[in-house]
C-alpha cells in the first residue's frame, strides 16, 4: 500500500482522509472537492474518484487479515446493488455478534459465487460450527459443495446448514449500513469501480463495529493505519 501511495502527487493523508471521508459518511465527490479547497488542497472529483477506485479494495484485503477472531456460529446473505444498469450481487457474512467475516461484489447469484465467498471466508476466519442462511439455493449449494473440498481434503467435520429467516434478521439489519453509503452515492458506472468502493464501505463499517485492535484515537487514524 506504502508503494502504491508513494505515486500520488499528494501528501499520504490528504488521500486517505477524503477516501476514508468518503466510504464512512456518504459524502459527494462535490462535497469533498469543496471542503478540500476550504483547507487549501485543490483536488477534482475525478482524482477523487479514482483514488477510491485504486486504494479502498487494497485496504480492505489488508482489513480481512488484521481484523479480531470471529465467533463459529456465521450468518451469510447478499444483497442487492445497481452497477451500469444492471443488478449485481453483494454476497457478505457476519458473526452471532454481528462482526463483519467478508464480503465480495459478484454479478451472479448462483452457486459458483456463493462458494467463492464460503471459501474467501474460511481462508481467514477458519472453520465455522454452523453457518445460517435464508432460503437460498445458491448459498446451501455454496455449503454443500465448501464440505465436499473440506471432505477431500481430509477434515471429517461437516459444517452445518442452518435455514432461519428469523436468526438470518441479524445479516438482513447488517445490510442496511451498507444500503444507506450506496443510496447517497452515484450510481457505480463499472462493476471494477463498485467492488473497490464497497470493499472501502466495509471497512468503515469494521472499524465502527470496533474490529481492530489499535491505539489510534478515531476511525480516520485507524484506517491510515490499516493502510500502513
Amino acid at each position: 500500500m506504502h508503494d502504491l501511495l508513494q505515486w500520488a502527487h499528494f501528501p499520504k493523508d490528504v488521500v486517505l482522509h477524503t477516501v476514508f471521508f468518503y466510504l464512512r459518511y456518504g459524502v459527494s465527490y462535490r462535497y469533498l472537492e469543496e471542503n478540500m479547497a476550504e483547507r487549501g488542497v485543490d483536488l477534482d472529483h475525478a482524482t477523487l474518484n479514482r483514488w477510491v477506485s485504486r486504494y479502498a479494495g487494497l485496504i480492505a484485503e489488508a482489513a480481512r487479515n488484521r481484523k479480531h477472531p470471529a465467533d463459529r456460529s456465521w450468518r451469510m446473505d447478499e444483497t442487492y446493488v445497481w452497477v451500469k444498469g444492471k443488478w449485481v450481487y453483494l454476497y457478505r457474512a457476519i458473526d452471532k455478534h454481528g462482526k463483519t467475516l467478508d464480503f465480495m461484489l459478484n454479478k451472479r447469484r448462483d452457486k459458483a459465487a456463493a462458494t467463492k465467498l464460503f471459501a474467501r471466508a474460511l481462508e481467514v476466519n477458519g472453520l465455522p460450527r454452523k453457518i445460517v442462511i435464508d432460503k437460498s439455493g445458491a448459498n446451501a449449494a455454496g455449503i454443500r459443495e465448501v464440505n465436499k473440498i473440506l471432505n477431500r481434503f481430509g477434515c471429517l467435520t461437516k459444517i452445518e446448514t442452518v435455514r432461519s429467516k428469523y436468526l438470518n434478521n441479524l445479516i438482513e439489519q447488517d445490510h442496511r449500513f451498507i444500503k444507506r453509503r450506496v443510496r447517497h452515492m452515484c450510481r457505480f458506472k463499472s462493476f471494477r469501480s463498485a467492488s473497490a468502493t464497497l470493499d472501502g464501505i466495509e471497512v468503515a463499517n469494521m472499524i465502527r463495529k470496533q474490529q481492530f485492535s489499535s491505539t489510534a484515537t478515531s476511525g480516520f487514524r485507524l484506517f491510515a493505519e490499516i493502510a500502513g
